[in-house]
């Protein structure tokens, strides 16, 4: 049985004070990972990693996700490499192709059909696959050799072909799995689907159903690969309660009128109940789909970490 790991993303950042706090309690709670999305409005990725693995001893930093339409492939391999170094190898790279249409629209960026982004993507992961693995820019050469300088290379050799750190590419379509089930470490069965007939952007929670046959499509696109894979999962709501129907209730007449209650009971991006029937959800749910990784948005830190105490 492949084990647990846990991670939280960050929504936003108050004080330096309140971010290292942040980042020091959720190591105390046994979290592996603090991950951060790629949205305007938000943090940005790679300072705020960099903070969080200075701020605490062996966390782990990674982005959930990468937005691959902000970022050239060039830049961004530097930006990785750099922050792989300067944490001795603690950084996790997750990928995925944008969703959110109004966000290219205010940065300037065209906005392209998903096909279009989905190659973006695929094209992106082997061009830092080249740049992680290849023999660096040869104009730099006269350079390096003069002044004995170290080519900028991740530390870590696993993702990316074996010249990088570990890569989650995370989605719901077709092609987005297909790349992942080719190229990732880690596959992120994304609990939010696009809303039929809504604008992009718009989305609804995924059913078990949904979940289950998401995985079984990595499965068979993966073959071999798919022993070796880790699975991980993004829960969208953590609410502590005792009473499980009377809340999946209250969501379903409120938020999420889309689902039934015994949908958003079965629900594996929701966890809702006591501490420990949401650990026995776990465990469940990691036997029926295989899903190890189980991260959190920043608001349900407090809360999960206590979930985590009755699966260690």
């Amino acid at each position: 049985m492949t084990p647990f790991r846990f991670g939280f993303n960050f929504f936003d950042i108050g004080s330096r004070e309140d971010f290292v706090a942040v980042c020091r309690r959720a190591e105390a709670l046994g979290y592996d990972t603090a991950l951060v999305p790629d949205h305007l409005g938000g943090p940005a990725p790679f300072p705020t990693m960099m903070a969080a693995a200075e701020a605490t001893d062996r966390l782990r930093v990674g982005t959930l996700v990468l937005n691959v339409g902000f970022w050239n492939p060039h830049l961004l391999a530097r930006e990785i490499a750099t922050a792989d170094r300067l944490t001795g190898g603690r950084v996790e790279i997750g990928l995925g192709s944008g969703h959110m249409k109004w966000e290219f629209d205010a940065a300037g960026i065209a906005w392209e059909p998903f096909t279009a982004r989905s190659r973006r993507l695929a094209a992106a992961i082997e061009e830092l696959g080249a740049l992680f693995g290849g023999p660096g820019y040869p104009e730099q050469a006269p350079l390096r050799e003069h002044y004995g300088l170290a080519e900028l290379k991740p530390v870590q050799r696993r993702g990316f072909g074996g010249h990088g750190p570990p890569l989650l590419v995370g989605g719901t379509g077709d092609t987005v799995l297909e790349i992942a089930a080719r190229h990732a470490d880690v596959v992120g069965i994304a609990g939010a689907y696009q809303a039929a007939g809504e604008p992009p952007g718009t989305f609804a929670l995924g059913t078990a159903g949904q979940a289950a046959e998401r995985v079984r499509f990595v499965r068979e696109r993966a073959g071999d690969r798919f022993a070796g894979l880790e699975l991980n999962l993004l829960v969208q709501q953590v609410v502590v309660t005792a009473d499980r129907r009377g809340t999946a209730a209250g969501l379903a007449a409120g938020p999420l009128p889309y689902l039934s209650v015994e949908e958003i009971l079965d629900c594996p991006f929701l966890l809702i109940g006591t501490e420990e029937q949401m650990a026995e959800q776990l465990r469940e749910r990691r036997e029926r789909y295989g899903f190890s990784y189980i991260a959190v948005h920043g608001p349900f830190m407090e809360a999960f970490g206590r979930v985590i105490e009755r699966l260690a």
